[in-house]
């Protein structure tokens, strides 16, 4: 291969890694604010399959804010008002790994 092909040939390969690199650091950054709602909707979907529906299976609001607040009073065990997500998140992945042993 003459010199100017091995250069276009670097050239084309620097370029295609870099395009993956790119593309490689774009999948790992942090979710956007209105992905956190996308990424949270299976969990809101099982929730809402936990709450008592009207005769047409519909969950009103008000009955989805009750259950959610029961839910907040019960995770809230010192009744402080406040929930800790990193301890809430913490305490569920500590015992998700003795699950299935």
């Amino acid at each position: 291969m003459t010199r100017p092909k091995w250069i276009k040939l670097l050239i084309a390969l620097s370029v295609l890694g870099i395009a993956f690199l790119g593309t490689a650091a774009a999948q790992k950054s942090t979710p956007r604010p209105q992905d956190r709602l996308t990424m949270g909707e299976e969990n809101v979907k099982q929730l809402i399959s936990l709450m008592p529906t009207d005769a047409s299976g519909n969950v009103s609001k008000e009955t989805y804010m009750k259950f959610m607040e029961a839910e907040f009073r019960r995770l809230d065990k010192s009744n402080q008002g406040h929930l800790n997500a990193r301890v809430l998140t913490q305490t569920q992945l500590s015992a998700s790994r003795f699950v299935g042993k």
